[in-house]
């Protein structure tokens, strides 16, 4: 019942941005046919400069036409998926009134089913900003305080492989867990012995491999799954390690990696930059740094950072009452002060991370596995807009 009402939450803000933006787009439309209609009464009294550049202006706006029919779709498609919620609902209700727990696993397998068409639905709408977490979700209670578990970014949609790393400093054994539920049953696993040790819990996986920083150095390592190999490692130049930089809640957490729609992301602090977060864009073959940014924001007034559409988010706190309180825009080198809540519900969290794939927040919470579901405010700009 509960994941079927965070479906239905984020339904509900998925079909008010979604009419909201058809209204904007039919606008658009309407603009464009009064702009043809006046180029086709204006043929043959414009000069030809004044006629290309009106020609040129309406080049511009076709586009929105494949847009306009997307949402059209989208829309459709949320009026559907809203039903099967309803029916869903009403048949979660019956069996809890009726017989208890009867027909639990097809109601799961209904359940994830329709979660997969939403997040589908939700990947059509491309990129956007960040307006809001949704309630977390638990998946599993294991391992120590401190962790990270994750799964491929980069992975088709029937690769659900989930990885686990408890611990966050000189740990080398990586949990490979064939499903997510064979992750919540703690079964059908195997084990990988990394050759280097880790420090923190900023790992992430990215097209099969394992991006980590190595214990005691600044050095970000490379390690292919499949191989079961290094295939590359690089020190990332002048990047504190060891607890000299880490998030306020300390852990090794010096370096941190992340993935987001457009790649590969680090985020640490220098000593040229004086303690403040540093974003750097990594090439995921070579490890090098391809571009770098300086946020401006002290790291270790950061509780926990992830990224989103080229954006850096910043949580103000790892403790009770945190929230989402920085964002830099890496595309114009921009900031800005949020504030968007979410319920860190055990208390301590030790890793956040965005999966662009599933378009939801992975979280190490006090020993719990727990996801967050977000909402992005999507916005579409014609030529000239700023």
């Amino acid at each position: 019942m509960e994941k079927v009402q965070n479906v239905s939450q984020s339904m509900e803000v998925l079909e008010l941005r979604t009419y909201r933006d058809l209204q904007y787009v039919r606008s658009m439309e309407t603009l464009m046919r009064s702009l043809d209609a006046r180029l086709r009464a204006a043929d043959g009294s414009l000069s030809a400069k004044s006629f290309q550049e009106l020609k040129d202006r309406m080049t511009e706006l076709l586009p929105l036409s494949s847009v306009l029919e997307q949402y059209k779709a989208d829309t459709r498609t949320i009026v559907r998926l809203r039903e099967e919620v309803r029916n869903l609902s009403g048949s979660l209700a019956a069996i809890q009134e009726e017989m208890g727990a009867y027909g639990y696993e097809d109601l799961q397998q209904r359940v994830m089913a329709l979660e997969a068409r939403l997040h589908a639905c939700a990947q059509k709408l491309g990129c956007g900003k960040l307006t809001g977490v949704s309630n977390p979700i638990t998946i599993r209670a294991m391992g120590s305080r401190f962790g990270s578990w994750m799964t491929d970014t980069m992975a088709p949609s029937a690769d659900s492989r989930v990885w686990y790393m408890d611990g966050y400093y000189k740990g080398r054994r990586v949990l490979e867990f064939r499903t997510l539920g064979d992750f919540i049953k703690g079964q059908n696993f195997i084990q990988h012995l990394l050759p280097q040790p880790w420090a923190g819990t900023g790992h992430v996986v990215y097209n099969g491999s394992l991006f980590y920083n190595k214990y005691q150095s600044n050095v970000v390592v490379k390690y292919h799954f499949r191989s079961r190999s290094v295939l590359v490692q690089r020190s990332l130049p002048g990047a504190g390690y060891n607890n000299t930089f880490p998030y306020s809640w300390g852990g090794f957490s010096d370096m941190d990696f992340m993935v987001d729609e457009s790649g590969l992301w680090a985020v640490y602090t220098t000593n040229q930059n004086a303690g403040n977060i540093v974003v750097s864009r990594l090439d995921p073959h070579t490890l090098e740094v391809m571009r770098s940014w300086d946020t401006g924001y002290p790291k270790r007034s950061a509780g926990e950072a992830f990224m989103i559409c080229g954006v850096l988010y910043v949580t103000n706190s790892h403790l009770a009452g945190a929230k989402v309180y920085f964002a830099y825009f890496t595309n114009t080198s921009s900031y800005e002060y949020t504030d968007v809540p979410f319920h860190n519900q055990y208390s301590h969290i030790s890793m956040l991370d965005y999966n662009p794939r599933e378009r939801a927040l992975y979280t190490w919470n006090n020993g719990h596995q727990v996801l967050y579901n977000v909402t992005l405010f999507h916005v579409i700009s014609t030529a000239g807009d700023p």
